[in-house]
C-alpha cells in the first residue's frame, strides 16, 4: 500500500478492488449462510467434499467473469465444495452454478449475472 498524505491507497486498480468482497458483505454472506457450506447443507456429492473443512465466500459469477464482490454474488462454500466447483474435473460445474444462480434468485428479487456482474456503461 502506498501513503498518499494520511490516506493509505490500495496498489490494486479500481475494479479488482470492485470484485472483492467488503467486510460489510462478508459479514452479510457469513449471516445469511448461516456459517455453513451451502452445498454441504443440501448434501451436495459429500463423498469427500467436506473433508478439509474450513469456508470460503465463493462467487456466482467469478471474478475472471468480472464478477462484483458484493453480497448477491457471493455464498458460503467449504475448500471441498469450492474446490469441485472451480476445477470443474468432474463435470459438475454447470450444475452447480446453476444451484447458486436459483438459490440467490429465491433471496434476492430481481437477481441476475448481470446485476453482479462489472459493466462501465
Amino acid at each position: 500500500m502506498q501513503t498518499i498524505g494520511k490516506k493509505k491507497r490500495s496498489k490494486k486498480s479500481w475494479m479488482a478492488r470492485q470484485m472483492e468482497f467488503t467486510e460489510k458483505a462478508r459479514k452479510a454472506i457469513h449471516k445469511r449462510d448461516q456459517e455453513s457450506c451451502f452445498f454441504c447443507q443440501r448434501g451436495y456429492h459429500m463423498e469427500n467434499a467436506c473433508r478439509y473443512g474450513g469456508l470460503q465466500i465463493m462467487h456466482v459469477v467469478p471474478r475472471s467473469q468480472l464478477g462484483l464482490g458484493i453480497e448477491q454474488n457471493g455464498v458460503l462454500g467449504c475448500i471441498g465444495h469450492h474446490a469441485l466447483m472451480d476445477n470443474g474435473n468432474q463435470g459438475l460445474r454447470k450444475e452447480m452454478l446453476q444451484m447458486l444462480e436459483e438459490y440467490m434468485k429465491e433471496i434476492y428479487t430481481g437477481w441476475s449475472r448481470d446485476k453482479v456482474t462489472y459493466n462501465k456503461y
